[in-house]
C-alpha cells in the first residue's frame, strides 16, 4: 500500500507527539464540545457531518468525514455516515438518479436536488478503501458494488445536454464538471490519484476512462494554475481560463475550494510521481504566501492582485500549504526546503479552528495532518 511520507517524523517530532495529534484532532471533531465538534450520532446507526457555516450537511463533508473514518480505522463512524448519506441524500429516481442530493437539512430534509461531483468522488474512494480494509458486508455495506454503482452513474448518466441528468464527466475531453450538465470546472475537484485507483475498482470497460480521466486532469492543472503564483481560481474553463461570469461572485477569485488544488497534487506526487511538474507548482504556492507577508489571508486573484476581502477559511490556507511540502522538498534548493519545513513545523502546532466556520477549515487539517504524518494511504 502507497502512503505519503511521514514528514513529520522526519523533521524530528517524537511519534507518540504525532499520534496523540490525530487522536486529539479527530476526537474533538468528532466527539469534541459544542464549539468543536461536526459530527452528530443519529440513532442507533446513523450520523451526519455538519457544515457548521451553513448549518447543513454537504455530500462534500459526508464523504469527506467517510475518507477520514477509513483512513484511522474507525468503521462506526464510517458506517454511520454511509447510512445517513443514503438514507437522506441518495436519489433512486427522478432525473438525478443514482446521484446524491448535494445538501440537506439536519433532520435530513433535502436543501436541494441536484449533486455536486467533489461529493461523489470521495464517496466511491471511501468506499473502495473500506471494502479493501474491512472488506464487504450486505446491502449499502457492500462496499465495492456501491463504490462501482457510483462511479457507473459518474460517467454513464444522460446526454450532455440534459442539464439535470447529465453525466459529472465530460466524455470527449474527460474533465470533471463543476455540476452536471455546466460548462467549466474546479480545479480542486481533479483528483487523478483517486481516478488511477477508480481504473483498478470500476466496471471493466469503463477502465480506459478513469485512466484518461487521471492523464486529463494532470494536464489540465497545469493549465488551471497561473505559471508565476501557482494560483487557480474557484471555478475555471475547460481550457484552463479563469471563469468571469458565474452565480458565485468568488468565482474567479483564490477562493475558498481552490486551497485545496495544491494539497491534491501533491498527494498526486506523493502516491505517483508521475508529473515532474507537481513539486515546482507546490513551492511556487508557499512562496506566493510568503512572498505576501502580512496580506498572506488577503484574498487575491490567481495573478496575486489582492482584493480588499479577508480569506474566510485561513485555517485551510496554512494546513494546505504545510501539507504542500509532501511534493515541495523534492527537489528543492536549501531555501525552498527551509520554507516547507518550517511551514510544516508551524502547522503541527497550530490549534484546530473553532467557532461558526470551523467545519472546512478543520476538516483540511485532518487531511494536512494525516499526510504530513504518513497516515493518508492506498488501501
Amino acid at each position: 500500500m502507497r502512503r505519503t511520507e511521514n514528514l513529520l517524523s522526519k523533521l524530528g517530532i517524537p511519534e507518540e507527539r504525532i499520534q496523540k495529534k490525530i487522536s486529539d484532532t479527530f476526537d474533538a471533531m468528532f466527539y469534541g464540545s459544542e464549539d468543536e465538534r461536526i459530527y452528530h450520532p443519529v440513532g442507533e446507526d446513523m450520523g451526519y457531518i455538519e457544515d457548521t457555516g451553513n448549518v447543513d450537511a454537504r455530500t462534500e463533508g459526508m464523504s469527506y468525514g467517510m475518507m477520514i473514518c477509513v483512513q484511522l480505522g474507525k468503521k462506526e463512524e464510517f458506517d454511520r455516515i454511509w447510512k445517513w448519506s443514503m438514507t437522506n441524500m441518495y436519489m433512486p429516481e427522478g432525473k438525478n438518479a443514482g446521484y446524491f442530493a448535494w445538501s440537506c437539512k439536519p433532520d435530513g430534509t433535502k436543501n436541494a436536488y441536484g449533486p455536486a461531483p467533489d461529493g461523489e468522488e470521495y464517496y466511491a474512494m471511501a468506499l473502495i478503501f473500506a471494502s479493501h480494509r474491512w472488506g464487504d458486508g450486505e446491502g449499502i455495506y457492500n462496499y465495492s458494488e456501491w463504490a462501482k454503482t457510483i462511479l457507473r452513474d459518474c460517467i454513464h448518466r444522460g446526454g450532455e445536454g440534459d442539464k439535470e441528468g447529465a453525466p459529472m464527466w465530460t466524455s470527449d475531453n474527460y474533465l470533471i464538471k463543476f455540476v452536471p450538465g455546466c460548462p467549466f470546472t474546479d480545479a480542486s475537484y481533479h483528483l487523478p490519484h483517486f481516478y488511477e485507483l477508480f481504473a483498478d475498482n470500476c466496471d471493466e470497460r469503463d477502465r480506459d476512462f478513469w485512466l484518461k480521466a487521471a492523464q486529463a486532469s494532470r494536464e489540465y492543472l497545469h493549465l488551471a494554475c497561473h505559471p508565476e503564483t501557482g494560483l487557480c481560481s474557484d471555478y475555471a474553463n475547460f481550457d484552463g481560463t479563469v471563469l468571469e461570469k458565474s452565480f458565485n461572485p468568488n468565482a474567479g477569485l483564490h477562493y475558498s475550494d481552490s486551497y485545496r488544488t495544491v494539497y491534491n497534487i501533491a498527494l498526486d506526487w506523493a502516491w505517483n510521481k508521475k508529473d515532474p511538474w507537481q513539486p515546482g507548482e507546490c513551492r511556487m504556492v508557499q512562496k506566493y504566501f510568503e512572498n505576501a507577508g502580512e496580506s498572506w489571508d488577503a484574498v487575491p486573484h490567481p495573478d496575486g492582485t489582492l482584493t480588499e476581502e479577508k480569506a474566510m477559511h485561513p485555517v485551510a490556507i496554512k494546513a494546505t500549504k504545510a501539507a504542500a511540502s509532501i511534493a515541495a522538498i523534492d527537489g528543492a534548493n536549501e531555501d525552498e526546503r527551509e520554507l516547507s519545513e518550517r511551514l510544516v513545523r508551524e502547522f503541527f502546532e497550530m490549534p484546530l479552528r473553532t467557532g461558526k466556520r470551523r467545519y472546512y477549515d478543520n476538516c483540511l487539517y485532518m487531511f494536512s495532518l494525516l499526510m504530513l504524518a504518513g497516515e493518508y494511504g492506498e488501501y
